[in-house]
């Protein structure tokens, strides 16, 4: 069968378009200034729970935003089905400036950086003073990773009717760390969870503490119990309920009527707490009252060494000599392990 008539050129010929560079590409990406802005609450295998507005909205990230991934804590602004109905899902096309950062690795020789959580005003530090024993080395780690990061840290003491915190407390007390200290009793009656709050409100808090510590129950009694179910105890891809304390998951502060009110971020359980990621010059930053002092010292000091300015600094009275023992203190945390 004849396709073609007998004069045929160039243009009567159909060619099948090839599998490859069919459709112009652009580096040009759309802005969605219509977007509507959200803040994470948790993350679930690829399923991002974000609240917008008042409504609670499932969604995923955007293939543009290519490897960058959003965390809880984070502002993003979102497209799509916004409704927050069931089956429903929407798409995460941008996430806003950070303004804080909490960073971990597995260990110290782990470069994979993970990032915890976005846009925390502080970091809470739980510890319990007896069953299981503090964990000092732990609690420096964490001190570092909040001064690096941008968060303000607050020391939280747990089971004061087993043991006394004034060994602890004179151990971080140069640092003029916020602190606040309970007992079994006080969480079990709700007093404890009154004082931790004056320091929450108008606050975003991320919690963190290693397991038996007193973590889970004192964030419980923080949080309202029904926004606690809503937000927390459904999985993004089943629909089912599950544990919520396997993932970082941000919680209003009990009484808030407003998202300037307060939020929990109720981490999980923490083993270990790697700073590899961590340079130890940003760390001087948070000594102020040492900070002038360095001018003097060499170029790529250690701030532990023999040719510090730091040491003349504090002899001629400028600084307390237990603050330049607590900051060599954070510094070296790197080179010892959390059980020593």
């Amino acid at each position: 069968m004849r396709r073609y008539g007998k004069h045929t050129d160039e243009d009567d010929i159909r060619t099948r378009p090839g599998r490859r560079n069919t459709r112009p590409r652009t580096n040009i990406r759309p802005k969605h200034e219509d977007a509507a802005e959200g803040m994470v609450l948790t993350v679930d295998r690829g399923r991002l729970t974000c609240l917008v507005d008042d409504r609670i909205v499932l969604a995923m990230k955007a293939r543009e935003l290519g490897r960058k991934a959003a965390v809880v804590g984070d502002r993003v602004a979102l497209v799509g089905d916004l409704s927050g109905k069931k089956d429903t899902l929407a798409r995460i096309v941008r996430i806003e400036e950070r303004r804080s950062l909490l960073r971990r690795t597995a260990d110290d020789d782990d470069p994979y950086e993970r990032v915890v959580v976005a846009n925390a005003d502080q970091l809470a530090i739980v510890t319990a003073l007896a069953d299981p024993e503090p964990r000092p080395r732990l609690i420096d780690r964490c001190l570092v990773a909040a001064f690096d990061g941008g968060l303000e840290p607050l020391l939280v003491m747990t089971k004061s009717d087993l043991a006394s915190p004034d060994e602890l407390l004179e151990l971080y007390g140069a640092l003029d760390i916020p602190y606040v200290v309970t007992s079994r009793e006080e969480l079990a009656a709700g007093g404890a969870a009154d004082r931790v709050r004056e320091h929450l409100e108008g606050r975003v808090t991320a919690f963190v503490g290693h397991s038996g510590v007193g973590k889970t129950t004192l964030v419980n009694a923080l949080v309202p119990e029904e926004r606690r179910r809503t937000t927390g105890h459904v999985n993004a891809v089943t629909g089912r309920g599950r544990h919520t304390t396997t993932s970082a998951l941000a919680l209003p502060l009990a009484g808030a009527v407003a998202e300037a009110d307060g939020w929990v971020i109720d981490t999980p359980g923490v083993r270990s707490f790697g700073l590899a990621h961590i340079d130890p010059s940003r760390v001087i930053h948070a000594f102020p009252d040492l900070e002038p002092g360095t001018e003097g010292c060499p170029r790529a000091c250690s701030h532990d060494e023999p040719d510090c300015a730091l040491d003349a600094w504090v002899a001629e009275g400028h600084a307390d000599p237990a603050r330049l023992y607590s900051l060599r203190r954070l510094l070296a945390t790197r080179e010892r392990t959390e059980g020593d």
